[in-house]
């Protein structure tokens, strides 16, 4: 790790094929993850009901059966599977059937990479930078599947709160106390919220995948980036939910997925918390 520090020029080209690299791998997680969920959920239910059991072969698993068009059931082989490049050199199709390749997979490549490099760039390469790229990993997932489905599974929220937590035991970034109270505030904050809603609307607004997510953010960012996590996640979401539901021509009621706001908002506090909170201070006059 000391020798990537002293050598950014080879460190930073690893990390970034890392990164692509990790992205490939999200993409399958964001698309069968939910799959896997919901077949389990079936034959769950199914057992619960007393009901006979039918013929449902499980969708594909997360690591071993290999990548394959979903329409024509090609199997890719090792050069279609070169993220990035080769979505551009099959210009985005199957090669098999034709079928249209969704620009999901490059994009998250991508992201994920750019992303990954920015936590190298701000912690460094040893173990809070690798603690900030699996930080990444998890949100980059997370808004991927709630965008795609609204579901934030306890499969990824779970472990990723508890990783903050493991990580403030060994003050990789604060304490364990500041890392604790941030991830039950993050829960009460958002509980509360839709508790009020209900009471008031008989609705729910939202998910406890959210509270669970935030809650996971605070383990992270601790309880002082509470605050800041929820503020900015609401008001990017008021903003770019404003612009969708206009563009889509859709009415307030739509359901919109808040999972991503949340992610984008706890990563930036996670990066930059304190230097925001000062900046508010010195412009309200506070500081």
């Amino acid at each position: 790790m000391a020798f990537l520090d002293e050598n950014p020029a080879i460190g930073f080209p690893l990390v970034a094929g890392l990164g692509l690299l990790v992205g490939s791998f999200l993409n399958v997680v964001i698309l069968r993850l939910p799959r896997r969920l919901e077949w389990q959920w079936q034959q769950d239910s199914r057992e619960v009901l007393g009901e006979p059991e039918a013929y449902d072969p499980p969708p594909p698993g997360i690591v071993v059966e290999r990548s394959h068009c979903p329409q024509c059931k090609h199997q890719l082989s090792w050069y279609e599977n070169i993220p990035v490049l080769s979505w551009l050199a099959l210009r985005g199709r199957c090669r098999g059937c034709g079928t249209r390749i969704s620009a999901q997979y490059p994009l998250v490549e991508l992201l994920t990479m750019v992303l990954f490099i920015a936590c190298v760039w701000r912690f460094g390469f040893g173990w809070q930078g690798f603690g900030a790229v699996v930080f990444t990993g998890f949100l980059i997932t997370l808004s991927g599947i709630d965008l795609r489905t609204q579901l934030l599974p306890d499969q990824l929220t779970l472990p990723l709160m508890w990783l903050g937590l493991i990580a403030a035991a060994d003050s990789l970034y604060m304490d364990t106390k500041p890392a604790l109270l941030g991830a039950v505030a993050g829960y009460l904050s958002l509980w509360s919220v839709w508790w009020l809603f209900k009471q008031i609307t008989g609705k729910e607004g939202m998910g406890f995948g959210d509270f669970k997510l935030l809650a996971a953010i605070g383990a992270w960012v601790g309880l002082n980036g509470i605050l800041p996590t929820v503020l900015l996640s609401s008001l990017v979401g008021a903003i770019i939910g404003s612009i969708w539901l206009a563009a889509k021509g859709r009415d307030k009621a739509t359901p919109i997925p808040f999972g991503p706001y949340l992610a984008v908002a706890g990563w930036v506090v996670f990066f930059w918390g304190d230097q925001l909170v000062d900046g508010y201070l010195r412009l309200s006059g506070l500081a």
